[in-house]
């Protein structure tokens, strides 16, 4: 498989994977990070390119005084309805899209020579992977990401095994890997130096 000079790595794994402190690691190395969810909330902001399609689709409940989406709302109707988190998710996911290509076009403009995707539904999307050199897993138990989670967000174990379900299977992402990090039972030191020797491969 050939690569091009400038490295486009993406970067999954599923809620509580620890998949935000390996970017984070990977861009003390160098790395350029774009961050889709990032972007995503920007869309969803007030003001945000989002917000009056979110509106139109599902009305003025969907958006908060402040007239940014109204997470808690939309969180519960896309759990309990597919059709509506399929609907948001064609709002959001062209935008979403769109910025990413702009902020690749701008950092390989810049000279950057690793670009990192942050891209949680990386699998799940299916369109990601031709734009993309190489798709780094960053990986932990079931157990594990319900235990991280409902420590950091005070979510209920059934909140966080709804977002799971709504992800792709452990499996799925492992077959989707060209480098895989188990994040499991590993200190921050210990992941730091995994991290590391996974680096020197980007080009970092």
């Amino acid at each position: 498989m050939q690569f091009s000079p400038v490295q486009r790595i993406g970067l999954t794994g599923g809620i509580g994977s620890g998949k935000s402190t390996v970017a984070g690691m990977l861009v003390d190395r160098g790395a350029f990070l774009i961050d889709a969810d990032a972007i995503s909330r920007g869309l969803t902001e007030s003001g945000g390119a989002a917000i009056a399609p979110i509106a139109d689709k599902f009305g003025v409940q969907a958006i908060t005084s402040g007239g940014a989406m109204n997470r808690v709302f939309m969180r519960q109707l896309v759990f309990n309805d597919p059709a509506a988190r399929r609907a948001l998710e064609a709002i959001i996911h062209p935008l979403v899209s769109l910025a990413v290509g702009r902020q690749a076009g701008l950092a390989t403009s810049a000279g950057n020579r690793c670009i990192l995707f942050d891209i949680p539904l990386l699998v799940e999307s299916g369109r990601w992977r031709s734009q993309l050199d190489r798709v780094l897993v960053v990986d932990c138990s079931e157990a594990t990401q319900i235990g991280r989670v409902t420590a950091r967000s005070g979510w209920t174990a059934e909140t966080v095994q709804k977002v799971m379900g709504g992800q792709a299977s452990r499996a799925a992402r492992r077959a989707a890997a060209d480098a895989c990090i188990h994040n499991e039972g590993l200190s921050l030191e210990a992941l730091r130096l995994l991290v590391g020797q996974l680096s020197r491969r980007f080009g970092l």
